[in-house]
């Protein structure tokens, strides 16, 4: 397990088909890319909000993004995984979007292209994870989840330190930067991330015709929270290298 909220816990409190229908992997590909073209839209909107000088509805946006997005996580986890999930989850897609059009607008303003480049490298390393995923030339083993599991978890652990950290305007010496530390360590993000979509794969393979048709939306959000992450990772290594060298 790697993805906190991809795992088998998360359905053992469901285990019963609706109308005889169990979950496929093809319907949970087409529900992931349903919940990513809602998330391009208001992506799309505040960033056209801020080229157009809109910036505190940008704001207000992004922040109720936020707070609704958080919101909507803790009852996507931890509700009973039912037919409400055909809402929440395309809610909390809607609210992605405003929260990554901002920041990718902002980061964007300082380092021209780097919003693009960034989104294609994200879609090149899903496929390519992919690929490597169908083809076995890296499995799921239970010793390689293991190690994807504890340095997620070391690294979302260094992000809650900076976090409280913060409040106290203390930085974690040289891994935020952009220096050579800073980025071997965003690289080192971008790669967990990534390894992370070989577990998401994994685990929906496995639980595919073992669910009902309506975990689809939840695994479509889980493997949304992945590459969502993965994009912030590559943004953020990507912002560090154009640093240097402007």
């Amino acid at each position: 397990m790697a993805n906190p909220v991809l795992n088998e816990r998360a359905f053992q409190t469901s285990l019963e088909f609706e109308n005889n229908q169990a979950m496929t992997i093809n319907g949970t590909i087409l529900k992931t890319c349903f919940l990513g073209l809602l998330m391009s839209a208001t992506f799309a909107y505040t960033w056209y909000l801020i080229g157009s000088g809109f910036l505190d509805k940008a704001i207000m946006l992004s922040h109720g993004g936020l707070i609704g997005g958080l919101v909507l996580v803790f009852i996507i986890c931890f509700a009973p995984k039912n037919k409400f999930l055909i809402i929440t989850t395309p809610l909390y897609a809607l609210c992605e979007g405003l929260i990554l059009g901002y920041l990718s607008a902002l980061i964007n303003a300082r380092f021209p292209g780097i919003a693009s480049q960034a989104a294609i490298g994200t879609i090149l390393t899903l496929f390519g994870m992919f690929f490597l995923y169908s083809t076995k030339i890296v499995k799921a083993t239970e010793k390689f989840k293991m190690i994807i599991f504890n340095s997620t978890l070391a690294i979302f652990m260094i992000y809650f330190i900076q976090f409280i950290l913060g409040f106290f305007n203390i930085t974690i010496p040289g891994i935020f930067s952009n220096s050579p530390i800073g980025i071997a360590f965003s690289i080192i993000c971008v790669a967990v991330a990534s390894f992370n979509l070989i577990i998401d794969f994994d685990m929906i393979e496995n639980l595919s015709g073992r669910l009902p048709k309506t975990y689809e939306w939840y695994c479509g959000f889980s493997l949304l929270v992945t590459i969502v992450w993965m994009y912030i990772e590559i943004l953020n290594l990507l912002a560090k290298i154009q640093s240097r060298n402007n």
